[in-house]
């Protein structure tokens, strides 16, 4: 008999937040793997973000969906809450208490962010009688968040998240989040929280969003990159903690400039969705820092979240990608899995405890540069030069990308641990 899971994410497409995509993809791979889903999200009708229309084009037909109202942006601006998950809280619990018997749900899901919808694990376990599953994609209670400046509006959120978070933990079955870094932080704070009922399970990426890529091309592109330029691409946010690391690598592309070769002069490096916000056209993050290093000629930043597919576009497109982490331990990129997805030579650099600098030197196909200290970065600008210079006119000695190593992230294989999580906690 095939099993049922509820899966609340206030987030689904069209939304473009980063956050839909754990949802869309185990909406699309749980069936292989034994386990019907139904996805509670708020309608799109109540986001304040610019829609991505496209990416619901990649769900399956026939996945059942439940959307719910939230109080309107507009008013709650007046009251400081623009939380999505705090403005759908009630109608999210009112339809819990309708869908999980009507749907015979066996295991609620919960992911985040947004984390206040966490708190209904408390609702679900005690009214409702089922597991649930916390997923964590980012930390709600992190080290950056007690290092903000007291009183001021992050240092309230932080402050809130310590308060909050225990009331969630203490109904959830199991636990998951991203990395094993961010897991072993969360052992930290809960030492009496059962470490096997925590998993590090990735984002992933999914290759079939390629292959509807090829057949389904954009008609309308907003990053328009020059045919006769070797265009390397970045897609994804940049951090405020990724600036040494971009600072470094401009410091390699103006050592290149300077060197006055004939094919530098062709090179284009394209910035897309610094700002991680779907609507921040003018949320300039890239340029600045370019212009500082008298590079501004070769750099190209398109600052708001493009929709997915033209993001993957520009992926597939580009001669070599540039990934940049950022110099917090902890830090695990989701953007790693479409790039090595994509096939393309990549340029990588991240702190070397990142799960993702682990990751990219597993999988081949690109040059991936670590570091400990802000000191090593300053030293690295001679070899990401040489690098890039190869990534520009020898790409094949970079290799290729071992797809063996790619294949333990792919969204149905993610969407099959999740199967053993559930089938785990079902009495």
């Amino acid at each position: 008999m095939r099993r049922r899971v509820l899966i609340v994410s206030p987030y689904f497409p069209p939304s473009t937040v980063a956050g839909v995509h754990r949802a869309r993809h185990l909406a699309a791979h749980l069936p292989a793997a034994g386990w019907e889903p139904t996805v509670l999200c708020v309608d799109e009708a109540y986001h304040t973000e610019r829609l991505d229309p496209g990416l619901a084009n990649l769900l399956p037909t026939g996945i059942d969906i439940v959307k719910v109202p939230a109080l309107p942006a507009s008013r709650m601006k007046y009251l400081g809450i623009g939380d999505i998950g705090i403005r759908a809280f009630p109608y999210l619990w009112r339809a819990l208490q309708e869908v999980v018997p009507a749907r015979k749900i066996d295991v609620v899901m919960i992911t985040g962010s947004p984390f206040y919808p966490f708190l209904l694990a408390r609702q679900v376990k005690r009214q409702l009688g089922r597991p649930v599953v916390l997923d964590f994609q980012d930390p709600w209670v992190s080290k950056w968040g007690g290092s903000r400046t007291p009183l001021t509006k992050a240092w309230a959120a932080h402050q809130l998240a310590r308060w909050l978070e225990p009331f969630a933990v203490e109904c959830a079955d199991f636990i998951t989040s991203v990395s094993e870094r961010q897991n072993d932080e969360f052992a930290e704070r809960y030492p009496a929280f059962p470490h096997e009922r925590l998993a590090a399970v990735p984002i992933g990426g999914d290759a079939n969003d390629y292959i509807y890529l090829r057949a389904h091309p954009p008609a309308e592109r907003e990053v328009i990159m020059p045919m006769d330029a070797i265009n390397m691409s970045y897609v994804g946010t940049m951090l405020p903690r990724s600036e040494p690391l971009l600072n470094t690598v401009f410091a390699a592309i103006a050592k290149l400039a300077a060197s006055d070769e004939k094919w530098v002069r062709r090179l284009r490096l394209n910035f897309v969705g610094t700002s991680n916000q779907p609507s921040g056209f003018g949320a300039f993050k890239v340029k600045a820092v370019a212009e500082k290093y008298g590079i501004g000629r070769f750099v190209s930043e398109t600052p708001q979240r493009v929709p997915y597919l033209q993001a993957i576009d520009v992926l597939a497109n580009s001669q070599a990608l540039i990934l940049i982490g950022s110099d917090e331990p902890h830090y695990t990129a989701s953007k790693i899995y479409p790039a090595l997805l994509s096939g393309r030579p990549i340029l990588a650099l991240f702190h070397q405890a990142s799960s993702a600098f682990h990751i990219l030197q597993r999988a081949g196909g690109a040059r991936v540069f670590g570091f400990n200290t802000h000191e090593e970065l300053e030293t690295m600008t001679d070899t990401i030069a040489n690098a890039l210079r190869e990534i520009a006119l020898t790409p094949e000695t970079v290799g290729a990308i071992d797809r063996s190593v790619v294949s333990a992230y792919e969204a149905s294989v993610i969407a099959a641990r999740y199967a053993t999580i559930f089938n785990r906690i079902v009495v």
